[in-house]
């Protein structure tokens, strides 16, 4: 039987709410590796916040962007659908508080995003960081964000590279003979054009799995041409050759060709 979006983005919600104490401990305050050496720098590069920018901070997590960037002096408007993400967000709020204002609410809901966010807009710019995958549909959030946008504005987001880090890749280990001795690491991709979700395990600790909505780079492309976004950004991760595996054949400079993540600028051409 076909699972409907609904139920799809129920069974995302209740992951999320059991799995946000260890998402959490996780994160923390700093984040990890992926977030600081992938992610942050071309995130940062991208979007470009200046001080007393208002910018909206979509599915926020634990609040870590949301804090880098209330660093940097910006005042960031963010949310998620996970309620007990949510307080573990306010409860790191520390220095920022001030210039931060956090909402529970749901990234597929178009009008709940524009009853709650149209009336404080314009936004400057606005950020996702690795959950539009985490999504069970987009498209709400596409069509709502030039009505939150101010003319030109920008949205910025990273995801999973969809070609090299999705539900069917594996991470290979072989060993090759060319005149000495090698070991060479590799992705082994079995799909990727047609959109498809799959449950799996981000953190090998979770309570319970996840829902990862796989999507073709043309896909997320594509709906921000379809409401008014033109492409003028876009960087490919990898980690440095220096950086070491966390376990044996998880992401760090074995795959050091091989990028994990992609960062993508979209602008409104309005």
């Amino acid at each position: 039987m076909t699972e409907n979006l609904d139920d799809l983005n129920k069974e995302t919600r209740e992951a999320w709410e059991v799995n946000a104490e260890i998402w959490d401990n996780r994160m923390g305050d700093e984040g990890n590796d992926f977030f600081n050496i992938l992610c942050w720098p071309a995130l940062a590069s991208l979007l470009n916040p200046q001080p007393a920018s208002r910018i909206l901070d979509i599915a926020c997590g634990n609040g870590l962007t949301t804090r880098r960037l209330a660093e940097l002096g910006a005042r960031v408007t963010a949310f998620d659908f996970s309620a007990n993400l949510i307080e573990k967000a306010k409860a790191r709020l520390t220095n920022y508080a001030s210039r931060i204002t956090f909402h529970v609410l749901d990234a597929t809901d178009k009008s709940q995003l524009l009853q709650t966010l149209q009336p404080s807009a314009p936004f400057d710019s606005a950020l996702s960081n690795m959950a539009l995958f985490d999504m069970a549909n987009i498209e709400p959030l596409f069509q709502v964000l030039p009505k939150l946008l101010k003319p030109k504005g920008a949205f910025v987001f990273s995801i999973t590279h969809p070609a090299f880090n999705n539900a069917s890749s594996m991470h290979v280990m072989e060993e090759v003979d060319d005149g000495e001795i090698k070991t060479v690491y590799s992705i082994k991709v079995s799909r990727y054009m047609t959109p498809h979700h799959q449950r799996g395990l981000a953190l090998r600790n979770q309570t319970k799995p996840q829902i990862y909505f796989e999507r073709p780079l043309q896909y997320y492309l594509n709906l921000g041409f379809k409401n008014g976004f033109i492409l003028d950004g876009f960087e490919e991760c990898a980690f440095p050759p220096e950086v070491p595996q966390m376990t044996p054949l998880g992401w760090g400079g074995k795959f050091s060709e091989l990028p994990a993540a992609l960062v993508v600028r979209l602008r409104l051409s309005f």
